[in-house]
């Protein structure tokens, strides 16, 4: 086979999958813009007859409101976010440049919680939540959430830091640096696309997770995005207002493509980075 074909093949496959992957993409977006009874229309139409936003204005009155479910969700993530890294980063420089007892089989045991079905203990977490306080709370969710994420991204960042040479940070204490200086100016800014791939898991995790809200909300008017979107889901006399839901699947969606796309090229470096060293 020679390269020009095999040139061809490879861009006329990825091609392909480009728009089996986009097509369930823009299928939303289409039909969110359809108005009410077209969308809900039996067989469906390919392409909006007239462009209307009349589903998304029906968002803005569903239940609670979308604003809301949107704030809920825009919490919870930020507040995993920032307690994911924060955590994974300090653990995984613990794990890469300390000496401690213990320290190989804490560290296995934090990887062991990867082969747990998390919904295995979402009970035993709630009752934990209602016993200190936080049950039916956003930051209860959004600490359930974090320790979802703290296995993969303390690995992840102890992979980083231990590719990082010892001899960088010596060279910052004897230029004057204190320990947690050298930490900050040399070690952190170089592990930097880990740090980036921890938050975006965490981010996109916890923007789509479904089950843990509804097991630890109760109230409505704390349910995030994805909840609200199964309501319209199964809506009153489950009659399905289709033109909602994909209007609702697109508002959840963009806030994904839009972080993903900016922090693309970090979260390839730190992926790659952090794999390199088991």
């Amino acid at each position: 086979m020679t390269r020009p074909l095999r040139t061809a093949l490879f861009h006329g496959w990825s091609a392909a999958l480009a728009i089996a992957f986009l097509f369930p993409l823009l299928w939303a977006l289409l039909n969110s813009l359809k108005t009410t009874d077209e969308a809900n229309q039996q067989p469906p139409t390919w392409f909006p007859h007239s462009l209307s936003l009349d589903n998304y204005r029906n968002l803005t009155t569903f239940d609670q409101g979308i604003g809301t479910y949107l704030v809920n969700s825009i919490l919870v993530s930020a507040i995993t976010v920032i307690g994911s890294v924060v955590v994974c980063v300090l653990g995984g420089y613990g794990f890469a440049r300390f000496t401690f007892r213990g320290k190989s089989l804490l560290f296995g045991s934090t990887l062991a919680i990867l082969m747990v079905p998390y919904a295995t203990i979402l009970l035993p977490l709630y009752i934990l939540l209602s016993r200190i306080g936080l049950g039916n709370t956003l930051l209860g969710l959004a600490l359930v959430l974090v320790m979802f994420q703290l296995p993969f991204g303390i690995f992840l960042m102890r992979n980083s830091f231990e590719a990082i040479p010892r001899e960088l940070e010596e060279a910052a204490l004897v230029d004057g640096c204190s320990s947690f200086g050298a930490f900050r100016h040399v070690s952190l800014r170089i592990v930097l696309p880990g740090a980036v791939t921890v938050a975006l898991f965490s981010f996109l995790t916890s923007w789509n997770e479904y089950l843990a809200p509804l097991i630890f909300l109760n109230d409505g008017s704390k349910y995030t995005l994805p909840v609200m979107l199964v309501n319209i889901r199964y809506a009153s006399y489950n009659i399905i207002d289709f033109g909602a839901l994909q209007a609702g699947i697109v508002i959840a969606m963009v806030p994904c493509l839009v972080v993903y796309l900016l922090l693309q090229r970090f979260y390839v470096s730190g992926l790659v980075a952090g794999a390199l060293r088991g």
